[in-house]
């Protein structure tokens, strides 16, 4: 900033809307494209944002853009936030896309990379509903590429007749990324099924009852959430809360394959996965699967 309260000249500034909630709390095993892993995830709206009017009608689309924040960038963690000057300080023309191995560079802007010059994001995903717990704004969603606490900058709807361009042309990522096939040992599976919840899911994929729901017929007037549960509660099962479902959710992650570039040829070297409560130990073995190996629970702050 400037003297008084004029932003400096060349930068625009854009106040954080809301943050993403979501089962991955670490950049490692993140989908590196939105919609290649149907996780469900929520985005918290933050005031004076997160007035249910500023909803009405949004419910009608699919899918909805988010503008959001690489907010792990390492270029930032030492300053604790994204200052423009350090953006610049640290500008990288080129990067290494995993999909082209990890060492063949393309310039910055041919890349979705996170070492961008506004560390912004720019993702489709499917907009499950529209919720309001106690007066507030959830939106419910799937296939998000972000993880726990993104901030969020903007939320538009995704309009098909002008956004899907099925024509397109998409250089060196022509097609989603092969997957691998992945396999659990018994004892993973025994060490997940004993920290499997046994609390009631607090709602959050139950569209039928629990929160109120913004219906485009009733956008002028939105009904008072009746569901007992307050924001965090119904949070914890998208963050925290281990349900049977997940292991089919860790399985895509791990599909993926999270590991570097570099060290996919690596066999039975061990790589850990943060999943929401837990910590997932995984491995290449020699018939060329990944194998889950551990379920270990971790301590949450």
């Amino acid at each position: 900033m400037s003297d008084g309260n004029m932003p400096l000249v060349g930068y625009h500034q854009a106040p954080i809307i809301g943050y993403h909630r979501a089962p991955l709390s670490q950049k490692f095993g993140a989908p590196r494209q939105p919609n290649l892993v149907a996780l469900t995830s929520a985005i918290e709206m933050v005031a004076p944002y997160d007035t249910p009017a500023a909803f009405g009608g949004l419910d009608a689309f699919s899918h909805i853009w988010i503008s959001w924040q690489f907010h792990h960038n390492y270029r930032y963690k030492n300053s604790g936030h994204s200052d423009n000057h350090q953006a610049d300080s640290n500008f990288r023309a080129q990067v290494r896309p995993p999909r082209l191995g990890g060492n063949q560079k393309i310039g910055v802007f041919a890349s979705r990379s996170m070492y961008r010059p506004s560390a912004l994001g720019l993702s489709v995903v499917k907009l499950e509903r529209v919720e309001v717990i106690q007066g507030r704004i959830l939106l419910i969603i799937k296939g998000a590429d972000m993880i726990d606490g993104t901030p969020i900058i903007d939320i538009k709807p995704y309009v098909s007749y002008s956004d899907a361009l099925i024509q397109a042309q998409s250089g060196f990522a022509p097609a989603a990324p092969t997957l691998l096939d992945v396999i659990m040992t018994e004892h993973a599976y025994e060490q997940f099924m004993l920290l499997v919840s046994t609390e009631e899911p607090a709602g959050i994929n139950d569209s039928d009852e629990g929160s109120t729901h913004i219906s485009n017929h009733i956008s002028s007037h939105i009904k008072s959430a009746t569901r007992n549960a307050t924001v965090a509660a119904a949070l914890r099962q998208i963050q925290s809360q281990l349900v049977v479902s997940d292991i089919d959710a860790i399985k895509a992650l791990i599909a993926q394959d999270p590991r570097p570039a570099y060290r996919r040829h690596e066999v039975d070297a061990s790589f850990v996965m943060r999943y929401k409560s837990v910590d997932v130990g995984f491995r290449l073995i020699a018939s060329g699967q990944l194998q889950i190996t551990l379920v270990v629970a971790i301590a949450l702050v």
